[in-house]
C-alpha cells in the first residue's frame, strides 16, 4: 500500500487508495454547484405549467371569439364558462365546443347525398308539380334552398296522438310488407313495444323481407345490449348502430352527435316520421314523468321517398353499403296534400331547420302554436316569437310543467319574462311530458317533426321535419294542440315577475348556459 501523502492536511482512502480530502472536497463542492436544487426544477416545471395553462386559456378564447356572428350568444357562454371553471371549461370546449363531425364524414356524405339524389332527379322531373298558396311559396323556396328537397303532391296522411296506435298501424303495416322494411330511430327499448316492432320485424324476415334497422348508438344502448339484435340477425335481419363514438373524439368529431331522426319506410309506399321512439308510452328510463304524449305521422304518396331518401343516405354513412337502386316514387294519391320533408343535421347547410321555424313564425297572420318538449331558442327565434305577439298573432307556446331535465327546464323558464312580457301566452303541460314537436300557423300550415326548440336540435343532432301545406291537416293538427293546452296551467304574467329572487336568479343563471344545452 502506498505511503499517505504529508504536509497537506487531512487525507480519506477510496476504492482507488489515498485522496487528498481538500482535493476531493473541492470537485465534489464543484459537481454540487453544477445542479440545481430539485425544489428549483418543481418551481420551473410548475411555472411552465402555469404558463402553458393560460396560453391554452388564451388561445380557446380567440378560437371561442373567431366563431361565426350567429353562435355569438353560445360564444359568450363558452366564455364564461371558461373564466369561471377553467379546467372543466377547457375540457368542456374540446369535448362539445365546436360542431365538428370530422372533414372525412362531411366529404363522403357530401358525395353520398349526390349519388342517393341523383337517383331521383329524374323521376320527380316527372311527377306532377304542386300549386302552393302565395304565402308559403316563399317558405317552400327557402326549404328548397337549405334542404334541396320541394314540397311533393298527393300524399294522404293520417295523424296518430297515441303511441298505442302508432305502434300497432306500424306492426299491421310491416306485418304486410313484401319488399323491405327500413327503420331509423333514436331510440328503442327492449320493452313491450319495442319488442312487439322486433317480432314484427323477425317475421317478415323469416319469410324474406329485407329488413334495415339503424339505431343510434347511444340512444338505444338498452336495445343493443340486449339479445333483440342477435335474434333478428339471425333471421337475416341487418341491426347497425348509427354513430358510434370515435376514437379520438377530441382530434376528429364530437362524442356526442346523435341521430335523433324517426324514420320507417315499408315497401317504398309507406312512411312514418315524427316524434315517436320505439318505446312504450310509461318511458321506463324516465317513467316517473310518464306518460310521454308524442305525435306521429303515417304517409303513403311521393313524400315517403324524401324519407326513403333520408333513411338510404343514412345507412349508407354508418355501413357504406348504397341502396340507392331501392329509390321509387309512389304514385301520387289522388286528394292529397302537399308534403315537404327536410332533413337537417351537421352536415348541413347550418340554421336551416332554426331558418324554416322562424320564417314560419314570420308568415303568421293570425296564430301560432307552438309545442316542444325542451324549449331554449336562439335569439331569433326568441325574437321571432316576441315580434309575432307584438303585431298581433295569437302566440301560444306550450312545454311540459315537469320536465326530464332539470337544468333544461330552468333555462326554458328563464326565457318566460320576455315572452310573456310580449304576449305570448305559455302553458306547461300537466299531464305527463308532452314530448311532440308541433307547430300551426293561421290553421293553413303544419310542422310535425322530431326536433326540439333548442341549438342541439338546430346545430348538432340529424333531425327529420315535415311541413304540411294543408288547411284541413292544419286543423286537424290544431285540434290536437288545444287537446293538450286543456291538461295544461297558465304562467301568468305578473305573478310570474313577482317570483322570488333566488328563482329567478338560477333560472337566469341557467338560462346563461342555455346556448350550450
Amino acid at each position: 500500500m502506498p505511503a499517505p501523502p504529508t504536509g497537506r492536511g487531512p487525507v480519506t482512502l477510496d476504492g482507488a487508495g489515498w485522496q487528498d480530502s481538500k482535493a476531493a472536497g473541492s470537485e465534489g463542492e464543484s459537481q454540487k454547484d453544477s445542479r440545481l436544487p430539485e425544489s428549483s426544477l418543481y418551481g420551473w416545471f410548475a411555472a411552465l405549467l402555469v404558463v402553458g395553462f393560460i396560453g391554452l386559456q388564451i388561445l380557446v378564447a380567440c378560437l371561442v371569439l373567431l366563431r361565426p356572428h350567429r353562435r355569438q350568444s353560445s360564444s359568450l357562454a363558452w366564455l364564461i364558462v371558461l373564466l369561471l371553471l377553467p379546467g372543466l371549461g377547457l375540457l368542456g370546449w374540446f369535448l362539445f365546443g365546436e360542431v365538428r363531425v370530422g372533414r372525412s364524414r362531411v366529404a363522403r356524405h357530401r358525395r353520398i347525398q349526390e349519388e342517393v339524389r341523383s337517383a331521383l332527379i329524374t323521376p320527380f322531373a316527372t311527377c306532377k308539380g304542386v300549386t302552393l298558396d302565395e304565402t308559403f311559396r316563399s317558405l317552400a323556396e327557402l326549404g328548397h334552398t337549405v334542404c334541396e328537397t320541394d314540397p311533393r303532391p298527393g300524399n294522404q296522411v293520417d295523424l296518430f296522438a297515441n303511441t298505442g296506435q302508432a305502434v300497432q298501424r306500424l306492426i299491421e303495416d310491416i306485418d304486410s310488407a313484401t319488399d323491405h322494411v327500413h327503420l331509423l330511430f333514436y331510440i328503442w327499448l327492449p320493452d313491450d313495444t319495442g319488442k312487439r316492432v322486433a317480432e314484427a320485424v323477425l317475421r317478415a324476415a323469416e319469410r324474406g323481407v329485407a329488413c334495415r334497422i339503424l339505431v343510434d348508438a347511444l340512444g338505444s344502448r338498452s336495445f343493443l345490449d340486449s339479445n333483440l339484435p342477435g335474434v333478428l340477425r339471425e333471421a337475416g335481419a341487418q341491426v347497425v348502430a348509427a354513430l358510434e363514438p370515435p376514437f379520438l373524439p377530441l382530434l376528429t368529431a364530437r362524442v356526442d352527435l346523435r341521430n335523433h331522426r324517426k324514420i320507417a319506410v315499408i315497401d317504398h309506399d309507406i312512411g312514418y316520421t315524427g316524434s315517436q321512439n320505439l318505446a312504450d308510452a310509461a318511458f321506463a328510463p324516465k317513467a316517473k314523468y310518464a306518460p310521454w304524449v308524442d305525435t306521429m305521422l303515417r304517409l303513403e304518396g311521393p313524400a315517403v321517398a324524401d324519407l326513403q331518401e333520408l333513411f338510404i343516405e343514412d345507412w349508407y354513412l354508418d355501413t357504406n353499403e348504397s341502396l340507392a337502386d331501392l329509390l321509387r316514387i309512389p304514385t301520387p294519391r289522388e286528394d292529397g296534400i302537399p308534403v315537404q320533408v327536410m332533413g337537417t343535421g351537421p352536415n348541413s347547410v347550418n340554421d336551416a331547420l332554426v331558418q324554416i321555424l322562424q320564417a314560419s313564425i314570420h308568415l303568421a297572420r293570425e296564430e301560432v302554436i307552438l309545442t316542444t318538449p325542451y324549449f331554449v331558442p336562439d335569439e331569433g327565434t326568441l325574437s321571432a316569437l316576441s315580434t309575432a305577439a307584438r303585431r298581433g298573432v295569437e302566440v301560444t307556446l306550450v312545454v311540459p310543467h315537469k320536465n326530464d331535465s332539470f337544468l333544461v327546464a330552468a333555462a326554458s323558464r328563464s326565457f318566460y319574462e320576455p315572452l310573456l312580457t310580449a304576449g305570448v301566452k305559455v302553458l306547461e303541460y300537466t299531464a305527463g311530458l308532452l314530448h311532440a314537436k308541433t307547430m300551426t300557423v293561421d290553421r293553413q300550415l303544419a310542422y310535425v317533426g322530431s326536433a326540439n326548440l333548442d341549438r342541439r336540435s338546430f346545430e348538432i343532432n340529424f333531425e327529420i321535419s315535415t311541413m304540411l301545406y294543408d288547411s284541413d291537416f292544419a286543423s286537424h293538427l290544431r285540434l290536437l294542440q288545444r287537446t293538450y293546452m286543456d291538461s295544461t296551467i297558465a304562467i301568468h304574467p305578473e305573478r310570474w315577475m313577482q317570483r322570488r329572487w333566488y328563482n329567478r336568479v338560477g333560472q337566469n343563471a341557467a338560462g346563461l348556459l342555455g346556448p350550450l344545452l
